[in-house]
Parts: C-alpha cells; sequence; structure tokens
C-alpha cells in the first residue's frame, strides 16, 4: 500500500445513495439517522449552472448489488466524453483502497467490472452526455451534510493504517454474519414448532381454539397402537396433554363446540395412561385428586427421583460434626430444610453412603424426609411407653429412641420374623438401648399388652405416595387393593387407640401414618375411627408445613377437625408422598365399643377393657367346699386374699388403658344378680361336684393302700440287707 495508490487531487465523488451510507455506519458500529428512503420518482433535480469545484479526497461509488452490474459512474467535474484518463485513476484508486469492504459488500464481479471501466479505452468506457443531471440516477451533492460524510469517505489526509481499517471491518463483518445465523435458527425452530402443532395437533395460532378431541378413527388409530405395544409418539402426547389442561382451565373460550368437559377429562386420563404407564383405574384416582396442571406436576414429580437424605442419629453425634467428616470425604450435602434438625440433604457423594466408617458406626441412617414426619408429630418424650405397631427396618424406632434420650422402653413390634432381623441390626447399629422387639399381629396387641403414654401406627398401605421408588405400583394396584388395605388399617387403628393409656400424665397420644395420597387409606381410615371410637379426637400435629386433609371429597363428607391432619406431595415439597394424623385419648374405651378384630365380646366390652371372667373356663365352684375334703391343705380365705385379687385387677386394667375405678361404679341390680347367680346352681353342677368328690375319695383310698404296701415292701427288704452286711464283715 503505497503513497501512490492513495487518491490525489481528482474531481467531484460520484453520486452515492443513503442507503450506502448507512451500511457504513453500521460495520462502523455507529448509530444511523432515520434518513428518508430513495424513491425513484419522475422529478429530476438539477443542479446549478456553476462550475463545480472538484472535492480533495472524497470518492465512493454507487454500485446495485441486487444485479450485480455497476450503473454509470462520471466526474461531476468533466461534463464532456474525454475523461477517460481521470476515470481510470479513479477507479484504480477505488479497487485498491476499498477492496475489503467492497468484497463484503457486493461481488467479485463487480470489482471486476470497475476495472474494466478504469483500464478500457475513451471509446470502449462509457460517456455521459451533455444531460447527465437528468439522468434517472440519482444526484447527490456532497456540499450537502459535510461533517456526517467525513468519517465514512477515505481522503489523503486520512492517518489510519490499512491493516487497522481491515481488521474493523473484518470484526464487523463477523458480528453481522453471526447476528444473521442467530435470526435464520430463530426462524427455522420457529417454522419447526409451528409444523409440529399443524400437523400433529392441528391447532391455530395462539389464542383461537385448539383442536385435541379427534374423530373416533383417529382414537381407535392411538388405541390399536398401545394394544399392538407400538410405541406412541411421545411428544405428540405430551403436547396435547398440555394442550387438554389450557383448554380445561379456561373451559368456556377455548372448548370445541359440541363437546363436554368429562371428554375433555377423559382424553387426559388416556394420555396419561399412555405417556406416564398407569393403569386406567390407578390414574384415574390420582387424577381427581388435584386440578388439571396440578396432576399434570404430579404425575412429572413421580417421574424422578427424591434427594437421599440422612438422619444424624444424635445418641452418637451432632449433626454439625457428621456434616464435616462426610464433608471430608468429598460428600456434598446441606441440611434438608428449617423444619428438621437432624436432617441431611446429600447432592453428590465419591464414596459409598452405606459404607462410610460414620455409618458402620452408627452416626446416621439413610431415610426419607418424609418418616421424620410421624415421629415429629409423635413428639416422645423421656421415660414414657411407647409402642412402634409397624417398626422394621426400625428408622422410626431409633429416631424416639433418640427423641427420648435412651430413657423409658419403646416396643418395636413388626408382624414379619424376616424384616424384624434388619430391625435388630438397626438398632444395635445406632445404639438404642431402651427397645423391645417383638413379633405380634398388632391387631391383637391391645390383649398383650397395653397402657402406653404413646403409639405410632405407620400403616401398611398401597404406596401411592412412593412411585418414584417403586414404579411397579403404576400397573400393580387395582381396585381389590383398595377395599382390603383400607379394611386392614381401620383394624390396626382401632387396636392403636385401644392400646393408648389415656390416664397418662405426659401422653395419651396415636399417631396413623401411611405413605399413600389415597383418600380410601387415609381421610376414610380417620373418620371411621372416630365414629367407633368417640373417647379420641384429632389434634393438631405440630409440624410446620404441608397441606390440610380433605373434609369433602367426591361428595363425601368429613368431619371439619379433618383440616388439622396433613398431607404431603412430591411435586409440592420435594418429599415423598404422605399423610399424617394425630389423636388424643381422652377417655376410657366404651363398654359398647367394637373390637379392633370387628366384633363383641360377651359382656359387650372391648378388647382394651379387662379379661372377663368368661372369656376363659373358670370352675365356679366354691373353694371352701374343696377345701373340707382335703386333709394335706387347707383352704383359701377369701377375705385375706381379696385384696389382692382387688389390687391385681386394677392394675390390669391400668395396663390396658382403662380406669380402675369403673370396678367401684356396680350399679345394685348388678350386685344382686351376682348373688343370686352364685347361690343358684343347676341339678347337673351338683352331680358334677358329687361325683368329683367320689372319685376324689377314691384317689385318697387308692394312694393310701400304696402306702401300705410300699411300707410293706421296705420291712421286707431290711432283714436282707443286713444279712448281706454280716456276710462282708465276716469276710
Amino acid at each position: 500500500m503505497g503513497v501512490g495508490r492513495r487518491m490525489k487531487k481528482q474531481g467531484a465523488p460520484e453520486p452515492l445513495s443513503e442507503e450506502h451510507f448507512a451500511n457504513l455506519k453500521r460495520k462502523k458500529g455507529l448509530p444511523v439517522d432515520d434518513a428518508p428512503a430513495e424513491v425513484p420518482s419522475s422529478k429530476k433535480r438539477r443542479t446549478s449552472n456553476k462550475p463545480i469545484k472538484p472535492l480533495k479526497g472524497k470518492d465512493s461509488v454507487n454500485v446495485k448489488a441486487a444485479t450485480g452490474k455497476p450503473v454509470g459512474k462520471a466526474a461531476n467535474g468533466a461534463k464532456n466524453g474525454k475523461d477517460g484518463p481521470l476515470k481510470s485513476k479513479k477507479a484504480a484508486a477505488l479497487a485498491s483502497d476499498s477492496d475489503e469492504e467492497m468484497d463484503d459488500e457486493f461481488g467479485a464481479s463487480d470489482l471486476d467490472d470497475l476495472d474494466d471501466l478504469g483500464s478500457g479505452d475513451d471509446s470502449d468506457a462509457p460517456k455521459l452526455g451533455d444531460d447527465f443531471m437528468d439522468s434517472d440516477s440519482s444526484v447527490y451533492d456532497s456540499d450537502q451534510d459535510d461533517a456526517k460524510k467525513e468519517k465514512f469517505v477515505f481522503s489523503d489526509d486520512e492517518d489510519e493504517d490499512e491493516e487497522d481499517r481491515e481488521e474493523k471491518l473484518t470484526a464487523a463483518n463477523i458480528e453481522g454474519l453471526s447476528r444473521k445465523l442467530d435470526q435464520e435458527r430463530e426462524e427455522e425452530a420457529a417454522e419447526n414448532e409451528a409444523e409440529l402443532r399443524q400437523d400433529a395437533l392441528q391447532t391455530n395460532i395462539a389464542g383461537d381454539k385448539p383442536r385435541i378431541l379427534g374423530e373416533d378413527d383417529e382414537d381407535d388409530e392411538l388405541s390399536s397402537k398401545t394394544k399392538g405395544l407400538l410405541a406412541p409418539d411421545l411428544q405428540m402426547l405430551r403436547t396435547r396433554i398440555t394442550e387438554t389442561i389450557r383448554v380445561l382451565e379456561d373451559f368456556a373460550t377455548l372448548a370445541e363446540e359440541g363437546r363436554s368437559r368429562a371428554e375433555y377429562t377423559d382424553q387426559m386420563l388416556k394420555d396419561f395412561c399412555a405417556y406416564y404407564g398407569y393403569n386406567e383405574y390407578l390414574a384415574e384416582k390420582l387424577i381427581n385428586l388435584f386440578p388439571a396442571r396440578e396432576a399434570f406436576a404430579f404425575f412429572e414429580a413421580n417421574e424422578s427421583a427424591r434427594p437421599v437424605v440422612i438422619r444424624t442419629n444424635t445418641l452418637r453425634t451432632h449433626r454439625r460434626d457428621l456434616a464435616q467428616a462426610l464433608i471430608n470425604r468429598g460428600v456434598t450435602l446441606e441440611p434438608v430444610g428449617k423444619w428438621s434438625k437432624v436432617g441431611l440433604q446429600v447432592f453428590e457423594s465419591t464414596v459409598p453412603l452405606g459404607a462410610t466408617p460414620e455409618y458402620l458406626a452408627g452416626h446416621y441412617i439413610l431415610q426419607a424426609a418424609s418418616s421424620f414426619l410421624p415421629v415429629m408429630a409423635l413428639c416422645p418424650q423421656e421415660n414414657e411407653r411407647v409402642l412402634d405397631m409397624a417398626a422394621a427396618p426400625g428408622g422410626k424406632t431409633t429416631h424416639m429412641a433418640a427423641l427420648m434420650k435412651n430413657t423409658g422402653v419403646i416396643f418395636a413390634n413388626d408382624p414379619s420374623k424376616q424384616r424384624a432381623k434388619g430391625l435388630i441390626g438397626n438398632i444395635h447399629r445406632l445404639g438404642a438401648r431402651n427397645t423391645v422387639v417383638c413379633n405380634y399381629d398388632a391387631r391383637e396387641f391391645p390383649r398383650v399388652l397395653g397402657g402406653f403414654d404413646r403409639v405410632l401406627l405407620d400403616a401398611p398401605c398401597s404406596g401411592t405416595g412412593v412411585i418414584a421408588k417403586d414404579p411397579s405400583v403404576k400397573t400393580n394396584r387395582d381396585e381389590k387393593d383398595f377395599m382390603t388395605l383400607p379394611h386392614t388399617q381401620k383394624q390396626l387403628l382401632l387396636a392403636a387407640i385401644d392400646s393408648v393409656n389415656h390416664a397418662s400424665k405426659t401422653g395419651g397420644y396415636i399417631v396413623y401414618s401411611t405413605c399413600s395420597v389415597a383418600v380410601e387409606e387415609n381421610e376414610q381410615v380417620v373418620a371411621y375411627a372416630l365414629s367407633r371410637r368417640p373417647n379420641v379426637k384429632l389434634v393438631e400435629t405440630g409440624l410446620s408445613f404441608g397441606k390440610e386433609g380433605f373434609t369433602h371429597f367426591m361428595g363425601k363428607e368429613f368431619p371439619p377437625s379433618m383440616k388439622m391432619t396433613r398431607r404431603y406431595y412430591p411435586h409440592l415439597y420435594n418429599v415423598d408422598g404422605f399423610f399424617v394424623a394425630k389423636f388424643q385419648k381422652t377417655a376410657p374405651t366404651p363398654a359398647s365399643a367394637v373390637l379392633a378384630n370387628g366384633y363383641k365380646d360377651k359382656n359387650g366390652r372391648s378388647s382394651g377393657d379387662a379379661v372377663a371372667p368368661e372369656e376363659e373356663p373358670v370352675d365356679k365352684t366354691p373353694v371352701g367346699a374343696e377345701c373340707e375334703t382335703q386333709d394335706d391343705f387347707g383352704g383359701f380365705d377369701e377375705e385375706q386374699d381379696k385384696d389382692y385379687m382387688d389390687r391385681a385387677k386394677r392394675n390390669a386394667m391400668r395396663r390396658r388403658g382403662l380406669d380402675p375405678r369403673a370396678l367401684n361404679h356396680k350399679g345394685p341390680k348388678g350386685a344382686k344378680d351376682n348373688e343370686a347367680d352364685t347361690q343358684k346352681e343347676p341339678q347337673e353342677v351338683k352331680e358334677t361336684k358329687e361325683t368329683k368328690k367320689a372319685e376324689k375319695k377314691e384317689l385318697k383310698e387308692g394312694a393310701k393302700d400304696r402306702k401300705a404296701v410300699e411300707k410293706n415292701t421296705k420291712e421286707a427288704k431290711e432283714p436282707k440287707k443286713a444279712s448281706k452286711k454280716e456276710k462282708k464283715s465276716k469276710k
């Protein structure tokens, strides 16, 4: 780039268009003025007849890029056709100085045309006539707005180097190309989305009524694909689900004419079954729990696993110390939330959490966050007697032991011997020393042992709240399960209520929980217990979060106190689906109450009351009558033993959660009836007594005879022994 290539003392520049200046400004990154676009008009401008003075250092070219051909170019200073040398110099200078710019905006063919224009002879070059000012090409007066154009026109006084200019132009070109590519991609994505909506769902622009419900032939085709084990179009199903939800939320404006809400709901149910893999019965039961959009969020949350949570064992360590130890081993964690003081949520771990030294030492246990909730609601106190009716694998039991600081006693019961082995292992590993493990059917537990201060019942359920852990629930649960499981849960809850001592100074509470979200296993079971046991009531759980239980559902009405129960959903709290209800026992079980196994005893008492005498075979014969014929043993004095018997009865009633003062409130009629019963003895009883007496006499006589025979045999053996001794002494 020598000095000779620069332009020196040339004539006036050729006319330039406003668009050309705008392009140059854009490349330089400067703001573009809103100049009026050039519109070819029939009116033609004429400049003054005065000769135009040549301008120094200003040149440019006006080329139409659309056609790729140069238009007429001429200097304003030459009005005749004898300006070939001037044009050749100008073209050469333009081609050399702005080659980068011309290549970007125009093409190589345009530059070649300019070179041919400058190198040709006078005869070959196009010449302008005297009326060139009246031609159709636009004319620009270079004297106008001279300050704005000086930045974009090259001159001899310009101090920028060619390399700097090339770098700026290249950066501008790259930026412009990137904008074009981004714009093309956005347009392509918009076109694809529009095409997908038009082909798959046949919907129009947003705001129009979407066409979701197809004809019967389309439904038959989709069902045939499903039955034929062909994979459905998941993208189409998901898009149709979202459109259906949008219609159901604004049914009045978006629904198709002649279509009912039930049709859209049925379509959404079929799409959920096909997309997520549920059976139709379970999907319908879950959809009825929520509005349309929330149901979609619930199904989506069940497709992803819940966070890994560990519970700190406060019997051995503190949460801060445990967190620091695990962080040093490469575990990324944080507290599970403000609602728990012992939970830690694990995001990433480079070591297996079930094999660390801290785990083997019993510093923590892997436990779902939702399993903290029933124990927090029960809130066992120190030195209490607590029953865990379904304890395996031991997470809740050891949590209670930690809250009680290894004081009192916990009876951890589980009906499965196999699961009880894992329960025992966790109890030993975590250092719970106040726990007794037993293996009973929990429905019989009030007869085994009663009088507890608090009872925790985490009942067996359908598992509709833990589908993320066990996806087999989607297809395994049917109508039969939702009939048998609630029946068992009702029996267990009645047994738990009967096992509690209502007179406990610190307790008298029962917590019922399930890992299910079905109303049949939660609110209906609680309502049944309230109707069968009027001596209990619902109280606040004490949990800081959770949705209230249903007070009415699908035409069923529940007590207003059901608002005190708490529901937990995976899409709201990022925990497993759970239900928690807390009862308080305020009085002993009434005499007319139904047993946990569903029937009444002969005296009309419940299984929680003291055992009636008629339940065991008891001989009603007076003790003194038998003692008269017994010579070896003396008879019992009822007056002396009465205090001991009454004390034993009271203790038995206390253990079963009953009021022992009820023994003193017998009516006079009952007392008279009892006396009459003891005085009246049927003839058959008398006969049996006589036969028993005769048998006893015979046995005694036979015993006497045997004793006499034994004496005689002894006397006969004694002389023989004496003779043998004499013989030995002689020898």
